[in-house]
């Protein structure tokens, strides 16, 4: 049976039922096969999951040099809204990359083009792994809240509403920003992301 079909089923497990449902003999009824099959790519559910994880990196399809040729920040911009959008796609499957650091051949790829990119631009190594490793779990933190924000227009409206009955005299602060609030979570992260890159650019000239 091809890699391919046996991990993007078990990609498929995930965003359908959860992250904890996903387990070999899950996996091979819904493969209509036997766990051998699947023990044959796998030593365990732990590789299995490594390639699940690896799997979503793959569709961060973005090219080395032309990364390289766009300057550390834009570069880190453009990595970092891809893999927020490839993260939210499959926020279930996000969950598992909490567990361990993403070692697989896509996520080392994308790691090199950034560090690279860093390095390039005058990083010195130790505040290049640093900016990275921030970004990743920056990335990561909001793609799996994205979960969290599923009610859609309603329940923005709702909170609105509430913001704007707070009692004055109690809450002046809150009742200035209402018109401003909740702020919708794609607007927090590409907010917080220049924030992030501003400081890194101030970290660089210092060093």
């Amino acid at each position: 049976m091809p890699l391919e079909r046996i991990v993007s089923t078990a990609l498929q497990i995930v965003d359908e039922e959860g992250a904890d449902a996903l387990s070999m003999r899950t996996l091979a009824q819904r493969l209509g096969s036997g766990t051998a099959t699947l023990y044959r790519h796998f030593d365990n559910r732990t590789a299995l999951v490594a390639h699940v994880v690896d799997r979503m990196f793959g569709a961060v399809e973005l090219n080395g040099d032309e990364l390289r040729a766009m300057g550390w920040q834009q570069a880190l911009r453009t990595v970092a809204h891809t893999m927020f959008e490839a993260l939210a796609r499959h926020r279930n499957a996000a969950r598992l990359m909490v567990e361990e650091i993403p070692l697989g051949p896509n996520a080392m790829a994308l790691r090199e083009h950034c560090l690279a990119a860093l390095l390039d631009s005058g990083f010195p190594p130790r505040l290049a792994a640093h900016a990275f490793a921030t970004l990743a779990r920056y990335v990561l933190g909001f793609a799996i809240q994205v979960s969290g924000h599923g009610g859609g227009q309603l329940d923005d409206t709702r909170l609105s509403a509430v913001f704007q009955s707070v009692d004055p005299a109690l809450f002046p602060a809150t009742v200035t920003v209402a018109g401003s609030m909740p702020v919708p979570i794609e607007d927090e992260f590409s907010f917080g992301l220049e924030l992030l890159l501003s400081g890194l650019a101030h970290l660089r000239d210092d060093a």
